[in-house]
């Protein structure tokens, strides 16, 4: 003989809503958050290229360059 179930309680759930608002506004603070990043990497690797420049043309870094300049006299 099959037994019965012996109570069900059934409990109210509300119906989901989609908030657009809150997706776009989470969506906006993601996009600056990865525009914040890429700037600061940006910054940081345009010192870092441009340090390496000013140390290639200083003559204090050990290379003997010369340089040849044209007599203007005839």
């Amino acid at each position: 003989m099959p037994q019965s179930p012996q109570q069900v309680q059934w409990i109210h759930v509300q119906k989901p809503t989609f908030d657009l608002v809150g997706v776009v506004l989470s969506s906006f603070g993601i996009a600056g958050i990865c525009v914040a990043v890429a700037l600061t990497l940006g910054i940081a690797l345009g010192i870092v290229f441009i340090l390496r420049a000013r140390r290639q043309d200083d003559p204090s870094n050990g290379r003997v360059t010369l340089r040849l300049v044209a007599s203007t006299q005839p």
